[in-house]
């Protein structure tokens, strides 16, 4: 389904809807992608704030541009236009834009 296989980096949190939406778009696509966790390692979270210059996740990275504080509909949007993926009309299998539960 991808024109391309960019390089993906997601910066996650465990569990989170924002951070759901953008692997539901992931598995959409069967999109690669390496996530970091920033909840079970703080590096992460320290790596991502460095590379973002902010602290909201998610973020993520295709082929080193960052995409900082970013929703599953956003990252797709991101992908399509980009010709990475040529857009499918089926939703992803989880909601791309809903927030976190307050805990």
């Amino acid at each position: 389904m991808s024109a391309t296989n960019p390089e993906i980096v997601c910066y996650l949190k465990t569990f989170c809807g924002w951070s759901e939406g953008v692997r539901a778009i992931m598995r959409k696509y069967d999109l690669g992608f390496e996530e970091k966790d920033i909840i079970k390692n703080p590096a992460f979270r320290w790596e991502m704030e460095q590379k973002s210059g902010q602290p909201l996740s998610p973020c993520v990275t295709v082929n080193g541009n960052m995409l900082a504080d970013i929703s599953g509909d956003e990252v797709e949007q991101y992908l399509v236009e980009n010709n990475f993926v040529t857009k499918i009309e089926e939703p992803a299998d989880a909601p791309t834009d809903s927030s976190c539960p307050d805990h």
